[in-house]
């Protein structure tokens, strides 16, 4: 191989985990080059509402008297009653006890700032340790500004560290091969694509991966859930793409994959029921103003459902399905279930919300671009008959029958009228489909956690399939399994130990 460029350690991704490898290899000496894919850094922490969750007796916890230690978190993190916890690579979770008082004070240290007020998270701490970062302070870097995405200020503080340390970041590369030493030697470094063109970057200590996840990627994704299908849209786009290629160029190098079952443990935001309907990016907490610099990939805002007693939600069908008002796993796994299409078995399809003027009125919302996308994801109509007609979307495989979809709203008008659901009790449906126009609004689930991935060690460095290290190559962040952790905690842990630890190597 020949080299264009030539680096102590190389990093992919500059979301959390890279960028904290990055300001730990050059703490420790290393020569480091960050590549990343998209035209700015941030990954899918950009777009995080920043909550950092680093227990063990922090910084923080200390001034408001909350009693911790690492002994309590790996003891929360290795319950068995708990499905986000039980399936935990023991070794893994051990290790992130033991280092998250150091990492949060690595974030101290590199000019992160939190909002000092502890969060109490629906996960497996049986204390508080979650602080959020304040937001950056430039709205125009925000990429998602006026809706709390406080991890920006966490990216950008890391961002800011780096390359006032001397780190070198490379936007626009977009990694396409890890090298190694055949047959089964180091890593030596990565080749990127930028401008049309591929660059050989070596790596004299290591290359660490920290590219995100797979939710992005419909085949990998569907290796942990062949349900999830390519109706399901990925949380974090269409900024943040988490399209596999981390864990794939480490495959292909010999790596192994830990943990799979961690991700359909039906526990955590792993898929999630839309709540911005409308528009393709309909994710809980995501939410692209006019006046995000993407939002002309985006498209829409979406119409925000505060009471889903305002909309039906039918499948591809146009059959009601569930209890609106559920947001569980059990309404999740139904909108995922086949429905009697014999052409295609896995994925459910589209779901869409069907509602009224009344419906608009009531939660003051306007049907109109830029706030839905009329593009295959927002129609509608002066009859329901009509409404269904018109719906066509590229994951829609079939046209809705007006007949069906009509009799639909005709029998959950029957149940608003009675006071009872008989199909899926619904608590006291309140408000018929009655007066035009009627809309349908794409209201699919969308996805977000990747909580599985490569097999690591506790230095993160990658295990291959006969259970050896692969020399040189580390993974952190939610291309990592093992550690079935929502947030930014476990990235930040396992990035800056990548860094180090590479960093450290010798040559």
């Amino acid at each position: 191989m020949e080299w264009n460029h030539s680096t102590d350690v190389v990093v992919i991704g500059a979301g959390a985990a890279g960028l904290a490898a990055a300001v730990s290899a050059r703490d420790h000496g290393a020569s480091v080059v960050l590549v990343e894919e998209n035209f700015d850094i941030g990954g899918h922490a950009m777009l995080s509402g920043g909550r950092v969750q680093l227990g063990g007796g922090n910084a923080l916890q200390k001034k408001f008297d909350i009693e911790d230690s690492p002994d309590r978190v790996y003891a929360d993190w290795t319950a068995h009653k708990r499905g986000d916890s039980r399936y935990n690579d023991r070794d893994l979770v051990r290790t992130f006890a033991d280092e998250c008082v150091p990492t949060f004070q690595f974030l101290l240290d590199n000019g992160v700032t939190f909002i000092e007020k502890p969060i109490v998270t629906p996960d497996a701490s049986t204390v508080p340790r979650v602080f959020v970062t304040h937001e950056w302070h430039i709205p125009s870097e925000v990429i998602a500004p006026r809706r709390n995405r406080n991890g920006s200020g966490l990216v950008r503080r890391l961002a800011e560290s780096a390359r006032s340390k001397g780190v070198q970041i490379l936007l626009k590369h977009e990694m396409t091969q890890v090298v190694r030493d055949p047959p089964r030697g180091r890593v030596l470094g990565i080749v990127v694509q930028a401008d049309g063109k591929d660059v050989a970057i070596e790596a004299r200590k290591g290359v660490v991966i920290a590219t995100g996840g797979h939710t992005g990627n419909v085949n990998f994704r569907r290796i942990f859930d062949p349900r999830l299908t390519e109706e399901y849209q990925q949380a974090g786009l269409p900024y943040s793409f988490q399209g596999a290629d981390g864990e794939l160029a480490a495959m292909d190098v010999g790596a192994s994959l830990w943990a799979a079952g961690t991700q359909t443990s039906e526990v955590g935001p792993a898929i999630t029921k839309t709540r911005h309907v409308g528009t393709r990016w309909g994710y809980l907490s995501l939410y692209y103003e006019t006046d995000s610099p993407i939002f002309h990939l985006a498209k829409a805002t979406g119409l925000t459902v505060t009471d889903w007693q305002e909309a039906i939600l039918v499948n591809q069908f146009g059959q009601r399905f569930w209890n609106e008002l559920d947001s569980s796993y059990d309404f999740l796994n139904v909108a995922l279930g086949n429905h009697g299409d014999k052409t295609k078995l896995n994925g459910g399809g589209p779901i869409w919300a069907i509602f009224d003027a009344n419906a608009v009125a009531r939660q003051k919302w306007k049907p109109k671009p830029p706030h839905v996308d009329p593009d295959g994801y927002f129609y509608s109509a002066d009859t329901i008959f009509e409404l269904a007609g018109r719906i066509a979307n590229p994951y829609q495989k079939q046209p809705i029958s007006g007949a069906v979809l009509q009799d639909t709203v005709n029998r959950y008008n029957s149940f608003v009228t009675s006071g009872i659901d008989a199909d899926f009790n619904k608590p006291t449906p309140l408000h018929k489909i009655e007066k035009p126009p009627f809309y349908a609004a794409w209201s699919t689930p969308i996805l977000h956690d990747s909580l599985t991935g490569l097999r690591t060690d506790t230095n993160a460095q990658v295990i291959d399939t006969r259970g050896e290290i692969i020399p040189g190559l580390y993974c952190a962040g939610e291309s990592q399994g093992g550690f079935a952790q929502h947030g930014l905690g476990r990235c930040l842990v396992f990035g800056r130990l990548a860094g180090r630890h590479a960093a450290q190597r010798n040559s």
